[in-house]
């Protein structure tokens, strides 16, 4: 139950974005003195539909999205003689600018806003994805470990037995510095013998040694296929809070600021990756395994939020809304129509070749044809649509498994 209505809340969420996006196009097109003839969330048959002062609002039926209507985007669109003065390609190059740009700066602050919440009500994650090597519990140690599940097992297992307490944070073993878990790890499954550690308790450095109990692990990957292995265990749980910043209400404005900058270049990344994972996208398709930092699509986005919401991992659930949401206001400023940033691109173009035919002593040249950019445009369309219909392939037949 919880499962769906996160799938429907998470659905939900990324419509608003969408929604809030072209909300922004809308504000700044009529703050400019712009014509909004329609501002619609969804797109087919009308649900329903008001009309407040020269705009009108409604609901459609196919909850895949928004559009905001701006009469004369393009010389091509019909306009009644009283509109045309204020068709958008007549504007100054400067409003046309905010306004294309107003859309994804509503994402981004939809995104900050989100970030700031989660910030206040779970703290905000490390990026990086390390976690400090803190000793979050202490338990024995079972003989044999089978899909994750530790055989039942009494008494203190070798961490209790070598002193260590929950609070402890690990910051080196054998000599070698410590400074995440998955470093804390790699030492402690590959240990035979005695492993010296040194840790940090109140403030104080204590040296101890632990010696890890051998284990026999068995595990069954999503062919069937099973492996069997020896590594060594010590009875420890990491504190995965270690590595989470809790901003205080004062504080959680600039902290968020500095995450979001951290994010925005995480996404940015990912953005310029995006024709990198195509082969991984279908050999997920193809009978091979999914990885983990393949695109998702909307659907499998859902799939992911409600599956937070299960969990009751509402933060990830925040942060997967927030991170979309500056994904949505990158990507619409890549310079291709039919995007914002291809828009963009052709009133800085006009621009220029106008600023050059005026050192040459000459007027303004005629708007940009859009019709002999169309081919190009249904390139882009075609691309994006087969990229799209790939990612909610492998999001059907090998999904990510995040909970």
């Amino acid at each position: 139950m919880m499962f769906a209505l996160g799938v429907v809340l998470f659905a939900l969420g990324l419509l608003a974005s969408i929604a809030w996006h072209e909300c922004g196009h809308m504000w700044a097109a009529q703050r400019t003195g712009m014509y909004v003839r329609r501002y619609f969330v969804g797109f087919g048959p009308t649900l329903w539909s008001t009309r407040r002062g020269e705009t009108e609002y409604g609901i459609k039926a196919i909850p895949l999205g928004g559009f905001c209507d701006i009469a004369g985007m393009t010389t091509h669109d019909e306009l009644a003689p009283k509109d045309e003065p204020r068709a958008m390609y007549r504007q100054k190059s400067w409003k046309r600018v905010v306004v294309l740009l107003a859309g994804p700066v509503q994402n981004l602050i939809l995104g900050f806003v989100l970030i700031v919440i989660m910030g206040l009500a779970w703290g905000l994650p490390n990026l990086s994805g390390s976690i400090p090597a803190k000793v979050g519990a202490i338990s024995c140690v079972g003989p044999t470990i089978t899909d994750g599940e530790m055989a039942p097992c009494t008494g203190d297992g070798p961490a209790a037995e070598a002193g260590l307490r929950p609070g402890d944070t690990v910051i080196s073993a054998n000599g070698q510095r410590i400074t995440d878990t998955a470093e804390l790890s790699k030492v402690l499954r590959a240990g035979t013998a005695p492993v010296a550690l040194t840790v940090e308790r109140e403030g104080e450095q204590l040296d101890l040694t632990v010696i890890p109990q051998q284990v026999t692990a068995t595990a069954v990957d999503d062919k069937g296929v099973t492996t069997t292995e020896t590594v060594g265990m010590v009875g420890i749980s990491y504190d995965l809070d270690a590595g989470t910043e809790h901003p205080s209400a004062l504080g959680a404005v600039p902290a968020a600021a500095g995450f979001t900058g951290d994010l925005m270049v995480e996404t940015w990344h990912s953005l310029l990756s995006l024709p990198s994972k195509i082969g991984a996208l279908w050999t997920s398709v193809t009978g091979g395994e999914r990885a983990a930092d393949t695109p998702v699509s909307v659907y499998g986005a859902s799939v992911i939020g409600g599956g937070a919401a299960e969990a009751g991992v509402w933060s990830f659930f925040i942060f997967l809304l927030a991170s979309i949401n500056f994904f949505l206001a990158l990507f619409n400023l890549v310079p291709l129509l039919p995007l914002d940033g291809g828009h963009i691109a052709i009133v800085v173009y006009e621009k220029v070749r106008d600023w050059m035919r005026r050192l040459r002593g000459l007027g303004a040249g005629a708007p940009v044809d859009y019709l002999k950019l169309m081919p190009a445009t249904y390139v882009v369309l075609a691309i994006m649509g087969g990229y799209m219909a790939l990612t909610l392939t492998a999001d059907i037949i090998n999904p990510i498994k995040v909970f």
